[in-house]
């Protein structure tokens, strides 16, 4: 850490801060990334500072990894607690007093505050609010949790009374995709290897999918995904921010603003989403559930074609999958590389029998990268075999060293940079490129649970396949002999 920190971490006791944000927290104390910090956690539930110490206790007991006991000893004398319902002075006086011991630990240095937002989205205003009514303002940043607004005039409202109290370099809107050791992956594979990058354009690659299927169904999210659906939830926030790391232009450095200028160039280039390259769907029995209307119109899956002009991509289709209660989950970038005329090789060889080439990065928690191509299977004749080379960071000597999503975005924003994080006009930029289907959305299309969507997403790939399931599998961390 750069300097000392107090992070104010608003819905303490919800699901979020239980199974990722204290576990991470923990995690950056323990590797000495957070040892100059007190947490002041609040939230609406009624609990003093010893009940957030054990809330605290059990969350990490259940979703860390193992942790020294010395080390949780440490760290839980830092949590302190403050019910929201004691009103903002109550507050200002939990922060006073964090930063007062601050700064009897590090005399020389300024205490910084971190405002982590883990509220809904209807509460983050009257919270951003708060803070300025409790004189928080000054020396803090702000981390904010998605949706950002659920079109373009939302989003620019929200924007702008956000800045009316925070400046935008001290906003961080919060994309926890983009904090995988995969997605980061992307930029140093593209950009330190003198192999990949002469071919990474329309010339090579034929198309590119961003799939992230899940299995899990809404019965505890059904009344959030009333009002937002699979594009506001996951598409926005999420699948295009990958897409922009894969499609953008090399940056003059990896500084947070030549990085995002990269990135607002690939969403001003996107064509405007047409309803017609967009599949809706709704697993069968959503509307059963509390809180949903009979006839609801709402997407619990989204399949999109989506298309930039511009010279590297002009020509090469992005297809997009989410859902959930599909047939597996899983969260992968699949780039297929187009076909070579083959004409040398005879019939029956084998040869472009599994589809073209691909390189596949799973953005999974432990990042895994596969490559695969044509070989000829040993023996007689000209027999050839889809082959696959891959890659796994837990094969490596520096796999502890990998930090999780929120535990990097984290750490980032307390150093300010705003690298991995999305801004105000890419947001607003996307939300522009949406608009038709926003206006004029498809209808839905029923799915069973357990299969991959609607079948209309055969159509909208076509001529080509979706990559997911997958034609071969990974390779095991630990294989064994049989």
């Amino acid at each position: 850490m750069e300097q000392p920190h107090v992070i104010v971490l608003f819905g303490a006791t919800g699901d979020l801060a239980r199974r990722k944000l204290l576990p991470g927290l923990l995690h950056l104390f323990e590797a000495q990334l957070l040892k100059d910090a007190r947490i002041v956690g609040t939230s609406l539930d009624q609990l003093d500072t010893e009940g957030f110490v054990k809330l605290a206790r059990e969350a990490v007991e259940e979703f860390s990894r193992p942790f020294d006991e010395d080390c949780w000893t440490d760290f839980a004398s830092r949590l302190s607690y403050v019910n929201q319902s004691d009103g903002t002075q109550a507050l200002a006086e939990a922060v006073a007093v964090a930063e007062k011991a601050l700064a009897e630990e590090c005399p020389d240095q300024e205490v910084r505050r971190l405002h982590y937002l883990s509220v809904p989205p209807k509460a983050a205003l009257p919270v951003v609010h708060q803070l300025a009514e409790a004189g928080l303002v000054e020396h803090s940043r702000i981390i904010m949790e998605k949706p950002f607004g659920t079109d373009l005039a939302s989003a620019q409202k929200l924007n702008a009374r956000l800045h009316e109290v925070f400046s935008e370099d001290r906003i961080f809107r919060i994309d926890h995709f983009l904090g995988k050791e995969a997605a980061q992956n992307i930029l140093a594979f593209r950009f330190a290897n003198g192999l990949f990058e002469p071919i990474w354009n329309r010339n090579f690659i034929d198309h590119v999918q961003i799939d992230v299927p899940e299995t899990l169904g809404l019965e505890m999210r059904a009344q959030f995904y009333e009002s937002t659906g699979a594009f506001r939830d996951m598409v926005v926030t999420h699948l295009m921010q990958v897409l922009a790391f894969m499609a953008m232009e090399p940056p003059t450095s990896l500084a947070p603003g030549p990085i995002s200028d990269e990135k607002l160039k690939v969403f001003r280039s996107m064509q405007p989403i047409e309803p017609h390259n967009v599949v809706r769907g709704q697993y069968a029995g959503y509307r059963e559930l509390v809180e949903v209307d009979d006839v609801s119109d709402t997407e619990t899956f989204i399949a999109l074609k989506v298309e930039i002009d511009n010279w590297r991509w002009a020509g090469v289709p992005f297809f997009l999958r989410t859902g959930k209660k599909l047939a597996e989950g899983a969260r992968i970038i699949s780039i297929a590389f187009k076909e070579p005329p083959r004409t040398m090789f005879p019939q029956g060889s084998g040869v472009g029998a599994a589809g073209p080439d691909h390189l596949t990065f799973d953005l999974a928690d432990q990042s895994r990268m596969s490559l695969s191509f044509y070989g000829k299977r040993p023996g007689p004749g000209m027999k050839l075999e889809k082959l696959s080379m891959q890659f796994a960071t837990h094969e490596t000597g520096s796999s502890k060293a990998v930090l999780e999503a929120y535990e990097r975005l984290i750490l980032d924003a307390m150093h300010g940079d705003h690298t991995l994080f999305t801004s105000a006009e890419g947001i607003e930029t996307l939300w522009d490129v949406a608009h038709q289907l926003i206006n004029d959305p498809p209808p839905v299309r029923a799915y069973a649970p357990g299969s991959w969507g609607p079948n209309a997403i055969h159509q909208l790939v076509a001529p080509h396949a979706w990559r997911l399931p997958f034609e071969r599998a990974w390779r095991r961390p630990n294989p064994t002999a049989d």
